[in-house]
């Protein structure tokens, strides 16, 4: 079979094939495509007379993909009202993806809606996978039973699983004797951060899925730099020796008016 491929920056207009309703707060549209895509890519998803956003693709065949979307501002809000036969658009897939070696013994770290990006990884990974998985609480656990590899459940709340943080249970995995030869990780950045200095710590390889407001999708407006990097088109995933030297890795980050925002005034730590 010879699968489609977006070859310019044309959008592809698509129509929803199916919805399915993750929880309150999430929902998950399909389109019957055939997408090339790696693990950790984006695309740019437009609804006429509304915006354009960047999306990660959480199912992936070949010929369907999907995005799940969580209901916050004005055009996600309005994508999980969509439904079957809905017209949108899309350019992409955009960006690196995850350097996969699917027989290493690795381990995923996913917080919240960062599990969306992870989604399709984890799928391309060995039995010899530690799976952590945590949200606010229970109705933010993203595809609870998707995934035949075991997860380890926490939540900020105790409402299901372990009550703590991601990080709490990679560093008990870690500090068991698990011999991990790279983490994966995708979420909140203050997250990703200390998953990455816990990494450093024990000398352990660690990608991150690096969220940017992104405009363009293939680097050419500039709304996503983090340092010297463009997030959309060096990344959105890095590994550990570019986020060494990636100062506004959980330093700062910029406003969809292109301000600055300083992230060390909630996360003031760096690591030792």
């Amino acid at each position: 079979m010879i699968m489609n491929t977006i070859t310019d920056q044309k959008h592809i207009m698509l129509r929803v094939e199916e919805k399915q309703v993750e929880s309150r707060n999430f929902a998950t549209l399909f389109f019957k495509y055939a997408l090339p895509f790696k693990p950790g890519q984006f695309i740019m998803v437009w609804i006429p007379g509304i915006d354009e956003k960047p999306y990660t693709i959480s199912y992936h065949s070949e010929d369907r993909f999907a995005i799940t979307i969580e209901a916050k501002g004005l055009f996600s809000q309005k994508a999980v009202t969509m439904g079957t036969g809905d017209l949108v658009g899309i350019r992409g897939p955009f960006g690196n993806g995850f350097d996969i070696k699917p027989d290493d013994t690795v381990a995923v770290v996913a917080g919240g809606c960062g599990m969306a990006p992870l989604a399709t990884l984890v799928e391309q990974l060995s039995e010899n996978t530690t799976f952590i998985h945590g949200a606010r609480s229970k109705e933010y656990v993203l595809y609870p039973e998707r995934f035949d590899i075991e997860r380890l459940f926490c939540t900020d709340d105790g409402s299901f699983g372990y009550k703590g943080f991601v990080t709490d249970l990679l560093k008990k995995e870690i500090d068991s004797g698990k011999n991990f030869d790279r983490v994966y990780t995708c979420g909140p950045e203050i997250m990703m951060y200390t998953v990455f200095c816990l990494c450093e710590k024990h000398g352990i390889p660690c990608q991150v899925s690096l969220e940017r407001y992104m405009r363009c999708g293939f680097g050419v407006c500039g709304a996503c730099v983090c340092g010297r990097q463009v997030v959309c088109k060096d990344g959105p995933v890095f590994d550990s020796k570019t986020l060494r030297d990636m100062k506004d890795f959980n330093t700062k980050a910029l406003l969809k008016s292109g301000k600055d925002v300083d992230l060390s005034q909630y996360f003031s730590w760096r690591c030792k």
